[in-house]
């Protein structure tokens, strides 16, 4: 699933025909659907009424879409859980407090309680992130779930210890639990050694077909089969430096501009004018876009080179 970014018009406000028109190219390339509006739909720089907008835009659309419910207070949240329901959403990225008493556990209960009462009943992630400055831990988890049997995963955006113990201690359990990676740098470990069921991608905004790609190997190789499994660790070396663009601040402006690099203008502009990548950062995703987008090429016909010579055999 491709958390998407929000496209801006010239005057710098949301370009909703853009963000629809983007998340129907994704599902139509492979994608199961779509997560809007989390921190790479600038949710901070969002009003509320724009990010339901937004969120009613693509599901008029047509596109599965898991909207984030990311909130400085928890009136906020519940009330684009609420419009998330109403208009048709699959499902909701539930994120924790921020801000406010982000770091206490009962706080953290009541917001994440209210949110999924007012899902009424949709399905939900808990988005475990360091960056939120609050972790979810098993114990709580599995509070919310017996009251709220919508809440059916976890999403981990922190490193590969993290997915361990979500898988270890939260996923692994209970057939109905499903374990997202969060972080594009974890894809292969969190398929292949936590039995992830899917992932939540921001380079696949720019690169769906080799996301997918990526994917299918590991999921072939958490199946046990060898050269899937070797294949998967050389695309996923070979996407990680820009891959780990989405561990960083920056995350939002190095991916608009590869979506530039592609041809989509919609992705020139932020919200803030300020926002800008460097010269040197410019030149440094350019080169390794090239890069790796050459090396792909070489690297898939070698692929197909190889299954087709095997077939034959």
């Amino acid at each position: 699933m491709p958390a998407l970014m929000t496209p801006c018009t010239r005057d710098r406000a949301p370009d909703f025909d853009a963000l629809a028109r983007k998340g129907k190219e994704l599902i139509a390339a492979g994608m199961s659907a779509v997560v809007y509006c989390g921190s790479m739909g600038d949710w901070p720089l969002l009003t509320d009424a724009q990010r339901m907008e937004g969120v009613r835009r693509l599901v008029e659309a047509g596109v599965p879409t898991i909207v984030g419910t990311g909130a400085v207070n928890t009136k906020s949240a519940v009330a684009l859980a609420a419009h998330a329901a109403e208009v048709g959403a699959q499902g909701l990225m539930v994120i924790p407090r921020v801000l406010s008493r982000g770091s206490s556990v009962p706080a953290q209960k009541a917001h994440f309680s209210a949110i999924l009462e007012a899902a009424n009943g949709l399905p939900a992630v808990i988005y475990n992130s360091p960056y939120y400055g609050f972790s979810t831990r098993a114990d709580l988890f599995f509070e919310l779930r017996r009251s709220y049997p919508n809440l059916i995963g976890f999403k981990e955006f922190g490193g590969a210890a993290d997915l361990t113990y979500a898988a270890e201690q939260i996923t692994s359990g209970d057939e109905e639990l499903t374990l997202m990676v969060g972080v594009d740098t974890n894809v292969y470990h969190g398929f292949v050694n936590c039995a992830a069921g899917g992932a939540i991608t921001g380079i696949g905004n720019a690169l769906p077909r080799e996301v997918l790609h990526l994917v299918s190997l590991c999921e072939k190789a958490a199946s046990g089969d060898v050269e899937a499994r070797a294949r998967a660790q050389e695309l996923d070396e070979a996407l990680m430096v820009l891959s780990a663009f989405d561990e960083g601040p920056d995350l939002v402006l190095f991916y608009k501009h590869l979506m530039v690099l592609n041809g989509e203008p919609e992705y020139e502009l932020h919200f803030n004018e300020s926002d800008a990548l460097s010269p040197a950062q410019r030149g440094f995703i350019e080169a390794q876009y090239a890069q790796f987008r050459a090396w792909y090429a070489a690297w898939s016909t070698r692929e197909s080179s190889g299954r087709a010579k095997a077939m034959s055999a």
